[in-house]
């Protein structure tokens, strides 16, 4: 072998051992992000802006990956998680979908219906209700044409489903003119829910009364009515302003 040869099969060499070596750094680096990183896994996000209590499609959002110790323990990582729920605020395009962001599942039978009702800290029983709690709801009737003036229970064993934030309403009969109110919603029957809303529209005041635990078993013996007679006085006629 000649010195040319000699030094071509040096330099041949020389490259081998630089690839190696080059693979071998390059090896170590990727080791070395994935331990930092660690796994990537699928996440959701927002395809396109999706405006409030909208329904999320699969047109409406697309995968990505990212490190699995970056994804927040409330992340959406099923798809089955997230088609046909829907957002409760404004989602902007590119946002992480995560499950907090959703309108919780309903859980009512396929007889009951959810209807939302403003209470305050004296009908909504000082803030103890709750959600899951189970209640009476009183109506109070006072200047209702063809109702007498009376305080009447309209349903029992009424499931609280929500119980959302306070808000401010104007109020003409306060002294400042507004009122701090909390929307409670409830789990009715179709015609209890419509008995509700009449009372909540036109009764003077929509009382929510706490029950015991396991108090929804025999309660016949409860009175459903009470006016002026009940207590030995005289009922106030109907439409009378006495």
């Amino acid at each position: 072998m000649n010195p040319r040869q000699r030094r071509g099969v040096l330099f041949i060499i020389l490259a081998a051992v630089m690839a190696l070596v080059t693979f071998v750094a390059v090896a170590l680096f990727v080791a070395s992000v994935n331990s930092k990183v660690g796994d990537l896994v699928t996440v959701y996000r927002a395809q396109t802006d999706v405006p409030a209590y909208a329904e999320l499609t699969r047109d409406s959002i697309v995968e990505d990956e990212i490190p699995r110790r970056w994804v927040d323990d409330d992340a959406v990582l099923d798809p089955q998680d997230v088609l046909g729920r829907r957002v409760a605020y404004n989602v902007t395009a590119g946002t992480l979908l995560s499950s907090d962001m959703f309108v919780p599942p309903s859980d009512l039978a396929p007889d009951e219906r959810e209807i939302a009702i403003n209470v305050d800290s004296v009908t909504g029983i000082a803030d103890r209700v709750k959600p899951g709690d189970y209640v009476d709801i009183y109506a109070v009737f006072a200047d209702v044409p063809g109702l007498p003036k009376q305080v009447r229970v309209l349903v029992r064993d009424v499931r609280v489903v929500s119980v959302r934030g306070s808000q401010v309403r104007v109020d003409e009969e306060s002294a400042t003119g507004q009122s701090t109110v909390i929307p409670v919603t409830l789990a009715l029957r179709p015609d209890d829910a419509l008995a509700v809303t009449y009372a909540s529209a036109f009764a003077a005041e929509v009382r929510l009364v706490g029950l015991p635990v396991g108090a929804g078993g025999e309660r016949r013996d409860e009175s459903r009515d009470f006016d002026a007679e009940d207590l030995g006085g005289q009922a106030i006629p109907e439409g009378s302003n006495g």
